[in-house]
């Protein structure tokens, strides 16, 4: 039930980018670093800190990602609509891999904020998700009334 709930909210990320151009996706109408594309960007960070630090105990440098979620909005020209895409979907199938033999009252260890049940890990993540598919359901309401 938590991986379903979960994938409802990855799918609803994913087409917040639909039928947009890589500079609407990349467009900033917030005085953060938020922007559509940056909030898949960020949500592939939030992905690899839950579903593979807390789980596998790596580091976030053995992982390939940085100490804090603030750099991971950042956008460089390699990022597309169609790469962070692809990263994000490579990225949430990862987790479901990870998470497969594991029951919700399993407790993981390799967060900083120490042993965690797999029920705390999946209830963060539909609440981290959830949240950013509102953000990014504003910003697209307003990329497309300029369009």
């Amino acid at each position: 039930m938590y991986e379903t709930f979960l994938d409802e909210h990855r799918a609803e990320i994913a087409a917040s980018l639909d039928g947009l151009t890589e500079e609407q996706a990349r467009r900033s109408l917030v005085a953060s670093r938020t922007t559509l594309l940056g909030l898949v960007k960020h949500l592939i960070f939030v992905e690899k800190v839950w579903f593979d630090e807390a789980i596998t105990g790596r580091s976030r440098a053995e992982i390939g990602i940085g100490p804090s979620p603030d750099e991971s909005f950042v956008l460089d020209d390699r990022d597309t609509i169609a790469s962070v895409l692809a990263e994000y979907e490579k990225t949430c199938a990862q987790s479901r891999r990870a998470a497969a033999g594991l029951s919700p009252d399993d407790v993981v260890t390799g967060n900083r904020r120490g042993p965690l049940p797999m029920r705390w890990i999946y209830l963060h993540m539909l609440r981290e998700t959830a949240q950013h598919c509102g953000h990014a359901d504003i910003l697209r309401e307003q990329i497309l009334e300029e369009s």
